[in-house]
């Protein structure tokens, strides 16, 4: 979590409701801020507001605000990673302050139900003997989702190509529509369709099992050793 920076101090505060900015509804990073909001609300004695901007804009909305503790940003890697892919009008070191890691969570590789992979080694098999023919879905640029598609690619071999959507509840709605073959979302954003059969998971891109994706084995026993997302 990050304020703009300037931040100013003051037993008052807050005296007015307090708005945290994040990524697109249906994220791993929605998710979490509106726990976060729902209960730091109470403690405040403020209304804590969420609002979802995507990506940049977000980003660069908080970095212009006013610099008194009334706009929070919630996102990932992609606050200093932007800067290194694209011209921005922020400066991550200059124009944020960080607050605090509000949480951490793994990506997990996931596939619609209809594809005849049930691990990672199934599906590098499938990408390789079917070249051209697989794209994943990820979010905004320098995106989580993004950088564990391009890692996978890599470390797998293959040449899976990205297509980009708005927000994370929409990376998963274009893999549940069969406009895409793969995706990676946070454990988090994916588990609800992952219970309803909408999707299918062939593991988690963490060292360890995760218990929030509880039941999956890792990338290293489905077939990648030494992705981690």
């Amino acid at each position: 979590m990050a304020f703009g920076t300037g931040l100013v101090s003051g037993l008052d505060y807050p005296t007015k409701p307090v708005r945290i900015i994040t990524s697109g509804v249906g994220s791993g990073a929605d998710l979490l801020v509106r726990l976060i909001a729902q209960a730091i609300s109470g403690p405040l004695g403020q209304p804590v507001v969420v609002e979802n901007r995507g990506g940049l804009i977000g980003i660069e909305t908080v970095a212009k605000a006013p610099p008194d503790g009334y706009t929070v940003l919630l996102q990932g890697n992609v606050i200093w990673l932007l800067p290194l892919m694209q011209d921005v009008s922020y400066n991550p070191a200059r124009d944020l302050s960080p607050v605090t890691l509000a949480g951490k969570t793994p990506q997990v590789i996931v596939v619609h139900p209809s594809l005849p992979a049930t691990s990672i080694k199934e599906l590098i098999a499938l990408v390789k003997a079917r070249p051209g023919e697989f794209n994943y879905a990820a979010a905004a640029p320098g995106n989580l989702s993004h950088l564990a598609g391009e890692l996978f690619n890599a470390m797998a071999g293959v040449s899976m190509v990205r297509v980009t959507y708005k927000s994370a509840g929409a990376t998963l709605a274009a893999l549940m529509g069969r406009e895409v073959q793969v995706s990676f979302p946070v454990a988090g954003a994916a588990l609800p369709h992952l219970k309803s059969g909408k999707l299918k998971a062939l593991a988690v891109a963490s060292a360890q099992p995760s218990v929030l994706a509880p039941g999956l084995p890792t990338a290293a026993v489905s077939g990648l050793p030494g992705y981690e997302a």
